[in-house]
């Protein structure tokens, strides 16, 4: 197929008279949406699209997919920014806020007793509590590098959640939503901001082997046009031809795909003229520039060996600390939205061997990309958001035999807020004397996102998107600015 593809491409660019007699056949051949994933020779572009960008990528309405080809350039939120790009580091598994970031010491008073009022066994933690800092923030003792720079943070200690539930609260937390396809944070923010770089995805979503749990709904674009979608890498592949599959074509050299690419364009135009407008074709295309534009600042931009061996053994040379990594090399270049998937906190038993070993995964790494951030001048630019679906019970799990954990929670759990516009050296809200719901200054996934907005600059009961007659925003009717928290 690629030596006829070649031969086409040859003969489209140089024979008139074959462009004037073949013109419509070759447009109704070579166009289709599948036939052109499947058929077309130009390596990433074509070859894995489907792979990185996901074969369901535009879904949207066709309205919406005819969108300007400039639907990616920046723009203006509604009011001045404190942010211009994300993190979000997703620990997927749901920490146990009553062992990292929220003590309550009266739980150890009654550990091994039944608490008033609360059904179970109490569960005292077996970490111990350090006040940090300047600021007197008592933190874990699993986290001793993250409570050296706990002047830093803002610790949310009153989040709380509709459904302790993994897969439908790990999709709500990245989507807003607990029961419909519906647009992931990193899109509405892409859809929002547009992107700051024109040869790399706005959206990123990177993960350290397999897909999480709730899989691409965690980074889809749902009815939002489909350039909004987050780009799923896996991090575990270390060369950078592998970690981006097909990124490189080894059978053409560049000049030659960019002459492909516009014989591509120009038998659009022709399919256009003979048929119709095909806006889902025209949004595709605009993905195909990309992919080819990708080949070499992509390469670039997630090869980690061209950092220096001191930033290295910084951010340790760990799955973790790659993915931290790659995430400062990419919001250098532009990216808007990194989500990096830290998972494994599912301690239902062997609480006390386990959680130590997930914190120390995700600790000096995190650690470092902070100081990193702040050195290169990032930090008042990028907001970093850690933290999980939901808590931590403050009883034993029943399942937990000898060496217990905790069963899942919903009323109560931490989330962590670091750089730009966020208070630093905080604590805001609170849980009851034991953990168990969220009770002073409550914090919901609506307002969570409807914060995140605001300190990207938008008023997220504006920033909405027609679709089936109706007018969708991320926080759906409820959702507001944590103002608490905000510098």
């Amino acid at each position: 197929m690629l030596c006829v593809w070649h031969c086409i491409v040859t003969l489209m660019n140089t024979d008139d008279k074959f462009k004037q007699e073949h013109s419509a056949q070759l447009s109704d051949y070579l166009l289709t949406r599948r036939q052109f994933l499947n058929r077309a020779g130009m390596g990433f572009g074509a070859l894995s699209l489907a792979a990185l960008f996901g074969e369901g990528l535009f879904l949207g309405d066709a309205a919406a997919a005819s969108s300007s080809a400039n639907s990616l350039q920046p723009k203006s939120p509604h009011f001045p920014a404190k942010a211009r790009h994300v993190v979000h580091i997703f620990a997927q598994g749901a920490p146990s806020h009553i062992d990292t970031w929220d003590p309550k010491p009266a739980l150890a008073k009654y550990d091994g007793k039944s608490i008033p009022g609360y059904d179970g066994v109490a569960m005292a933690s077996p970490f111990k509590f350090e006040k940090r800092g300047r600021s007197g923030i008592e933190v874990s003792e699993v986290f001793p590098k993250l409570g050296e720079l706990v002047d830093d943070l803002c610790v949310v200690r009153s989040c709380y959640t509709d459904i302790p539930a993994h897969e439908v609260a790990t999709v709500f937390m990245n989507t807003g939503s607990t029961r419909q396809a519906r647009p992931s944070l990193g899109s509405w923010v892409l859809y929002g901001l547009g992107s700051e770089n024109e040869n790399m995805p706005g959206f990123i979503s990177l993960r350290a082997g397999g897909s999480p749990i709730g899989g691409s709904a965690n980074w889809q674009s749902a009815f939002l046009p489909g350039q909004y979608q987050g780009v799923s890498i896996n991090t575990r592949l270390t060369a950078v031809d592998r970690l981006i599959e097909n990124i490189k074509n080894p059978y053409l050299p560049l000049r030659e795909q960019r002459r492909q690419m516009d014989l591509v364009h120009e038998l659009n135009e022709m399919h256009a003229k003979n048929l119709q407008a095909d806006a889902h074709l025209e949004a595709r295309l605009q993905s195909y520039e990309m992919a080819f534009r990708m080949q070499t600042e992509a390469t670039d931009a997630f090869d980690i060996s061209k950092e220096k061996a001191d930033v290295r053994a910084a951010y340790g040379r760990t799955p973790q600390g790659n993915q931290l990594l790659i995430a400062r090399r990419l919001i250098e270049r532009g990216v808007r939205f990194v989500q990096v998937w830290a998972g494994g906190w599912d301690h239902h038993q062997d609480l006390e061997e386990r959680l130590p070993e997930r914190a120390r995964d995700i600790d000096q790494p995190l650690a470092a990309f902070i100081t990193d951030l702040k050195q290169r001048g990032l930090f008042d630019k990028t907001l970093v958001i850690w933290g999980g679906e939901f808590g931590r019970k403050p009883v034993k799990d029943r399942n937990g035999n000898d060496n217990p954990g905790r069963d899942h929670n919903a009323k109560a759990f931490t989330t962590i807020f670091a750089g730009a516009g966020v208070k630093a050296g905080t604590v805001y809200g609170a849980t009851d004397e034991f953990g168990a719901a969220a009770v002073q200054d409550k914090v919901h996934i609506h307002d969570l996102h409807a914060t995140v907005l605001a300190l990207l600059g938008f008023d997220h009961k504006k920033l909405t998107y027609r679709y089936n007659g109706r007018d969708f925003r991320l926080t759906d009717v409820s959702g507001e600015v944590v103002k608490g928290i905000m510098a």
